[in-house]
């Protein structure tokens, strides 16, 4: 018996859900930072086993719509949630379910596993779930698994809702550019808000090289000097971390050049959200 369906990963910024993707297909799907809402829109990471094709919905962090960036991120988790099989709703192993969140889980009917994750962190506060996980360590992550692929549609003969090969829906510049967003952030830790975005300006892939040039999106002048760095360091760290990945996943020499520019206020814009992917 083959079975296969879409499954939406939802909870607040921070459960670890991208990294749950991450450990689920084997590959890097989504990016990953301390900063909360780091995933922008919902990203598809598919697993194929023999038993089966789980195709899983990576979402925005659930939280107050602020602005335009946040409105879109908000649609893209109701959007997800209303066209799957199953929700995963992740909850962080060191806090507690707020009074928001157990509504919204109550919300969701019966259609649902409620995550413990991050089970490897101290200073657990336990609460009520239907399984325990930790995506850094592995620890129930089969398990999990299974009651997944018990939960849905089941065919008479494998019935593929994406080719066998296939790890993600995204194409190769959006997985760059996000590398390129994902670098920034965590190099640059707390000094630049969480308003940068990514564009890729040009990708000319040839037959031994890639050539790709990229812009980092910011909001202000003073925050265009910190990506850069004195010297243009900080820059060139964002771009040698880049390479590295980029390198590994097309197997080709790349040649990547990066700029830094200033959209003011780009995230109250919808029009600017839109043109950026989001």
């Amino acid at each position: 018996m083959f079975r296969a369906g879409y499954v939406a990963l939802v909870g607040k910024p921070n459960a670890g859900k991208s990294s749950l993707v991450n450990a689920l297909v084997g590959e890097k799907v989504a990016i990953i930072s301390a900063k909360p809402q780091t995933t922008r829109e919902n990203i598809l990471g598919v697993l194929t086993r023999d038993d089966g094709q789980i195709v899983f919905v990576d979402t925005p962090g659930i939280h107050h719509t602020k602005n335009a960036l946040s409105k879109a991120m908000m649609k893209n988790v109701r959007s997800a949630v209303s066209g799957v099989d199953l929700v995963l709703y992740l909850i962080d192993g060191t806090t507690l379910p707020d009074s928001e969140e157990e509504e919204y889980i109550a919300h969701l009917g019966e259609n649902k596993l409620v995550v413990r994750s991050k089970i490897d962190l101290p200073k657990q506060k336990p609460f009520n779930s239907d399984i325990q996980i930790s995506s850094q360590t592995g620890e129930n992550l089969q398990v999990l698994l299974e009651k997944i692929l018990e939960k849905l549609p089941q065919y008479s003969q494998p019935t593929y809702i994406f080719e066998p090969d296939y790890y993600t829906d995204k194409s190769v510049k959006f997985l760059i550019a996000e590398e390129i967003r994902e670098k920034a952030l965590n190099l640059l830790h707390q000094e630049v808000p969480h308003g940068i975005a990514v564009e890729i300006i040009k990708f000319d892939e040839q037959e031994n090289v890639v050539f790709i040039d990229a812009d980092i999106v910011c909001e202000q002048e003073r925050h265009k000097g910190m990506i850069i760095g004195k010297g243009g360091e900080m820059l060139k760290k964002i771009g040698s971390q880049t390479r590295t990945f980029a390198e590994q996943l097309l197997d080709k020499k790349i040649m990547l050049k990066l700029f830094v520019k200033v959209e003011r206020d780009w995230r109250n814009k919808p029009e600017k959200v839109k043109h950026l992917g989001y």
